[in-house]
């Protein structure tokens, strides 16, 4: 097999046919990207990139259990597969058992597709998109306001072979459009985001106009002190704030204590109301709009997810339902130490409030509050609440009598996730969003704004 045009579920195969183990998964992770950047409303640079990146787990049975090794390494040929299964079964042979150690999975019908060449992107992605942003541009500059940004735009084809016989593929398009606005002084700015699977659905020219309402809001500025406000949360903060929650909702580490969503005394707080509004936060790999993996692709082990769950089957999962804690993520493993259902994470997340009222119609019946743009530098300050700091960024405005009159200086806040959950007074209508700060790991949510009465903006930051 030639290093050039050997297939992924080539490699796959032959990586299994090496394996001396006495279990193997391969994953095969075929990457394509295409990209756009802008500054001063000019575009500057462009590219498209491929990539491979092969994982394989060797397990390995002995009298105290089933130990595992994984070994994951870029740019692979056929050449470079022996050396790479050796080092993963070398791995597993000098490790201790495993603890979350499973039968591996099997029984699950194959991708018709295994077989097929991988999924990729190319600049046409962008055929319609860039006349668009040229457009974009000459607004902005007739306007006189500078667009700076990007656009990325992902596929990635994933393929899973297994010793228990699984041949499963999943092709995952994401892309992420950011572009700020920012006065010909440098001393406004507002930004806004969008994700998308192909491009089609993204206007340039509508976010350039939103951006220059928001740089004609700041053109008043309003100094306020830290303090606690009614805030209203715009769906992309609400996005980075609940994908925290779910990277924080791990099963094992709430029945051991250690979480937000550990019950005092022992146990979980799984059938607790966490909010009076009917909340539904949830995960489904086939969501419209939102699609991701049907199954479990691990490529390590940890609190969350387990190698030898690869290729076990996802379903819809409401994680909140109605308000009501409804599950933690578990894997087998967890699961059964912890007595919950089997609920494996997924790639996107939806929160389902009932709201039918858009940001604007909340600003609109809004007596006097702050409107957020974004959130960054978000960190965990205390896991026992889930206690979280942050920045506000591009833009945090006031609302008097239903209107914007100005802006207002950022602030860090210091906020739980599940306690604006119990807090919040309002949910608008469902939107798909882009989080500003996991936009990079985690782009596939589709969230309401939030109204929080008692937002705590902690102290007053200097930052733009």
């Amino acid at each position: 097999m030639s290093a050039r045009t050997t297939r992924p579920h080539e490699i796959v195969e032959r990586a299994l046919e090496l394996s001396t183990a006495d279990g193997c998964v391969v994953i095969a992770d075929e990457q394509s990207s295409a990209n756009l950047r802008w500054a001063g409303n000019a575009l500057t640079t462009n590219g498209v990139t491929r990539g491979r990146t092969l994982t394989v787990v060797a397990t390995v049975d002995g009298s105290e259990g089933t130990a595992s090794g994984v070994v994951s390494r870029s740019a692979v040929t056929s050449e470079d597969l022996q050396a790479l299964v050796r080092a993963a079964e070398d791995a597993a042979r000098g490790a201790g058992p495993a603890e979350d150690a499973q039968p591996l999975v099997s029984g699950v019908p194959a991708s018709p597709d295994f077989t097929d060449a991988p999924a990729e992107t190319t600049s046409a992605v962008f055929t319609d998109f860039a006349p668009a942003l040229g457009e974009a541009f000459a607004r902005a500059r007739a306007g006189g306001r500078e667009l700076y940004g990007f656009a990325n735009h992902e596929l990635t084809s994933t393929y899973i072979g297994t010793s228990t016989g699984l041949r499963l593929r999943h092709d995952q398009p994401g892309g992420t459009l950011e572009l700020n606005a920012k006065s010909p002084d440098r001393s406004r700015s507002a930004w806004a985001g969008r994700s998308t699977r192909d491009f089609k659905d993204v206007d340039p020219g509508a976010l350039d106009a939103e951006l220059a309402r928001r740089l004609g809001w700041a053109e008043r500025r309003i100094e306020l002190p830290a303090g606690r406000y009614e805030t209203l949360l715009p769906p992309t903060a609400v996005a980075d704030l609940l994908i925290y929650q779910l990277w924080s909702s791990a099963a094992r580490d709430a029945a051991e204590g250690r979480t937000v969503f550990s019950r005092p005394g022992g146990g979980t707080r799984v059938g607790e109301r966490l909010s009076p509004l009917p909340l539904t936060l949830r995960s489904d790999p086939h969501e419209p709009g939102l699609e991701s993996a049907p199954f479990v692709i691990a490529h390590s082990s940890g609190d969350d997810a387990s190698v030898f769950d690869n290729g076990l089957p996802l379903a819809p999962t409401e994680w909140v339902r109605d308000g009501k804690l409804e599950r933690l993520v578990t894997t087998r493993h967890s699961a059964a130490l912890t007595g919950l259902p089997v609920a494996p994470g997924a790639d996107n997340l939806i929160l389902d409030a009932g709201g039918e009222r858009s940001l604007e119609e909340m600003v609109a019946s809004t007596e006097r509050g702050l409107l957020l743009t974004c959130l960054w530098y978000i960190r965990e300050v205390d896991p026992a609440t889930l206690l979280l700091t942050g920045l506000t960024r591009d833009g945090v405005y006031l609302v008097e009598h239903g209107e914007v009159v100005g802006e207002v200086n950022n602030f860090r806040f210091n906020e739980s996730p599940v306690g604006l959950l119990g807090r919040a007074s309002e949910a608008g209508r469902t939107e798909k969003t882009l989080p500003r700060e996991w936009g990079d790991w985690f782009t596939r949510a589709a969230m309401p704004a939030l109204r929080v009465p008692d937002f705590n903006m902690s102290s007053v930051s200097k930052g733009v």
